[in-house]
């Protein structure tokens, strides 16, 4: 662990059943929060097919060396091989911990057949010179107890226990009494028992039953939260179909394959059907409910009876698979939520980075929206996405946010998409208020000979009305576009707010998190042809956004070309611009005409731009019109499989921001705080 003095943090549990795998690569995951370069090493495998350096090379992208089954490992204890086994685990947490300043280490669990695990573990804490992280169930009543006795265990063989988690605890648990109870061994966190997090999938009730697959639908993503068996006639069942119900039934039970039907029609998301006793769903009746069915819901079909199937899908293992990636990072983000890390960043030193790497933009994305605590409206106030991911921002205080739209319409969306709609979670009647903005806007827009009726004609438009919340500072930004198009949005931005001062054009940037690090591409949304004085501003607009987000700024302009090897109007445009860009600021980094390569790979700069401060190292990326800039990062998202967050709007005097007509509702969660962080950056200025 010498090459880069890596830290070594070895995680044990103290009792069986306290989610290690969960509790370790959360870990790895707040450390990566923290800027941290992370790597994850499991020496010891003792499941068959051992799933967490699979999580860790697949969620994290780490150096994980393949762990040693639990079998040999006994094999060559029992043959005195403890010191070379030792030296071998030595060499794989070596690997594990290259380009890396802290080493996550998952320990052994205890295990009936082979009762040398609380001791091997010790061994490999003192080898490896590592600290010790205890996890335990805080549902376990000598949980505390527990917890106590292997402080002093792990004491006495002389290993340092840097810190404790508890898992799974239930609601109302004190972490207070249990700080007193440590003395000085720090709490690193307390993670509540989630049930949410062990929703299964459709395709895991089917492989754990061996099920057939009658109809496939999206079996990979319908998850299941509710098991609803048809024990009774259709009016007493109506009450089981929720949103994610697996609904157990016989082929022949037509009334619950109707009221099923007519749910999911109304838009309600089931989980899917899983038919008993190898029955079938009367031709007859499958042309009827057929087409609502082929929607997506899955269907399967086993030959046990209804009650034992019931008891099997009950007892499907809350491990999450292997193959789970989506599940598996809802659960890191629980547990990294819950980790607290001012106490974590105390055991160990974080060095300085400069990169901003993806997991600690989005970390910082949401603190900082959380310190800003702006009031954010969304006009598509209905719109199913859009009232799920202003619930999430509301419970987890990113942004009060106000949702337009009539309650009745908006409550039902969250019952048929299982949504609770959280205390704080503003929602307004358009027609309540609009009458209230009929003036203001007129005021605006007077010098278009603007009249009340149009006014109210267009206050009908609830982006319209929405900006006009913005307009006369009732909210502090907006975000739309789930089903508006781009020019819905911000043409009533640049007609009622206008452009910032200082700037002629409104123009949007991309965050594109990259393995290592984020990057800013700018203008991919907007401006279709800039001329070299707005792309200058662009420029300086994008430089801007960065340096908000906590990216250190370096521009490249980009071209199809670098430097002075070739010429044309394109490239002459990108070095004017380059230049003007410079005159106006002479602190900005920024150097053009690069080449994508040039401005990205740092032997590709070095051989083009040898004197270029940009070149190989660039951060904001600026594209000489809409076609380039879209394209790229539309190629760069889909072939890389590179999440990007926006776009984000730049050049308004207040913000205003749009999203895709695709957005999945993590996008709009972090369009809410980067609209906040925004509204924040301009109450500074």
């Amino acid at each position: 662990m010498s090459q880069r003095k890596t830290q070594a943090f070895l995680v044990v549990p103290v009792q069986q059943d306290v989610a290690l795998t969960s509790i370790a690569l959360g870990i790895v995951s707040t450390l990566q929060r923290l800027g941290v370069e992370v790597g994850f090493a499991k020496p010891v495998a003792q499941e068959i097919n051992d799933r967490s350096c699979a999580f860790s090379r697949q969620i994290f992208k780490t150096d994980s060396p393949d762990s040693i089954p639990l079998d040999a490992v006994a094999e060559r204890i029992a043959s005195n091989q403890t010191a070379d086994l030792l030296e071998d685990i030595v060499a794989s947490c070596m690997k594990a911990s290259q380009n890396a300043n802290i080493l996550v280490i998952e320990g052994l669990h205890a295990d009936a057949t082979y009762n040398f695990a609380s001791q091997f573990n010790t061994s490999i804490a003192n080898t490896l010179k590592a600290n010790i992280i205890l996890v335990g169930n805080a549902s376990v009543p000598s949980a505390i107890t527990d917890l106590r006795l292997a402080i002093r265990q792990f004491t006495r063989e002389g290993c340092k226990v840097a810190g404790v988690v508890l898992n799974m605890a239930p609601e109302g648990f004190d972490s207070e009494a249990v700080k007193s109870q440590l003395g000085s061994t720090p709490l690193w966190g307390v993670v509540p028992e989630t049930p949410g997090l062990q929703a299964f999938r459709m395709l895991d009730v089917a492989r754990h039953l061996k099920a057939e697959v009658v109809s496939e639908g999206e079996i990979n993503t319908r998850r299941v939260s509710h098991v609803a068996v048809a024990a009774r006639s259709g009016p007493y069942f109506i009450s089981h179909l929720q949103p994610g119900a697996l609904i157990i039934t016989s082929g022949d039970r037509h009334d619950v394959i109707l009221s099923t039907a007519l749910a999911v029609s109304r838009g309600m998301p089931i989980a899917g059907i899983l038919l008993t006793h190898n029955s079938e769903i009367d031709p007859k009746l499958m042309e009827l409910v057929g087409p609502v069915f082929d929607g997506g819901v899955p269907i399967l079909r086993t030959g046990s009876d209804t009650f034992r199937t019931a008891r099997r899908v009950i007892e499907i293992p809350k491990a999450v698979p292997e193959d789970d990636i989506e599940r598996m990072n809802m659960v890191l983000e629980t547990v990294a939520e819950h980790l607290d890390t001012e106490t974590i960043s105390a055991s160990f030193h974080i060095p300085e980075n400069t990169k901003l790497s993806p997991p600690a933009f989005r970390y910082q994305l949401i603190q900082k929206a959380r310190a800003a605590g702006k009031r954010i409206v969304l006009p598509e106030g209905d719109e199913p996405r859009t009232v799920r991911a202003a619930a999430i921002c509301t419970e987890k205080g990113i942004a009060h946010c106000i949702l337009l739209g009539k309650r009745e319409a908006i409550e039902n969306v969250a019952t048929l998409q299982g949504i609770t709609l959280p205390e704080g979670l503003e929602i307004v009647d358009p027609d309540e208020i609009r009458a209230n903005y009929v003036a203001p806007m007129v005021e605006l827009r007077k010098s278009k000979g603007l009249t009340p009726d149009q006014a109210i004609a267009q206050l009908d438009d609830t982006v319209v009305l929405g900006t006009m919340m913005r307009a006369v500072c009732e909210v502090d930004g907006l975000v739309s576009g789930a089903v508006h198009t781009t020019a819905s949005t911000v043409r009533p931005a640049l007609q009622l707010i206008k452009t910032a001062p200082g700037s002629s054009i409104v123009s949007s940037v991309f965050f594109m998190l990259m393995p290592d690090q984020v990057l800013v591409y700018g203008d991919c949304a907007i401006n279709p042809t800039p001329t070299a004085e707005q792309l200058a501003e662009i420029a300086k607009q994008s430089s801007d956004s960065a340096i908000a987000f906590g990216i250190q700024p370096k521009v490249a302009m980009i071209s199809y070309s670098t430097g002075t090897s070739g010429a044309g109007e394109d490239v002459e445009k990108v070095r004017q611009a380059t230049e003007i860009a410079r005159a106006k600021d002479p602190d900005l980094v920024i150097d053009g005409p690069l080449q994508y390569d040039a401005a990205s790979v740092i032997e590709v700069g070095r051989q083009k731009a040898p004197k270029s401060q940009v070149a190989g190292q660039a951060t904001v990326f600026v594209f000489p019109d809409l076609n380039t800039g879209n394209t790229t990062y539309k190629a760069v998202q889909r072939s890389a499989n590179v999440v990007s967050v926006g776009p984000m709007l730049q050049g308004l005097r207040k913000p205003v921001n749009d999203l895709s007509r695709g957005a999945l509702v993590d996008d709009i969660v972090f369009t809410i705080a980067l609209t906040a962080i925004q509204a924040q950056a301009g109450s500074e200025q």
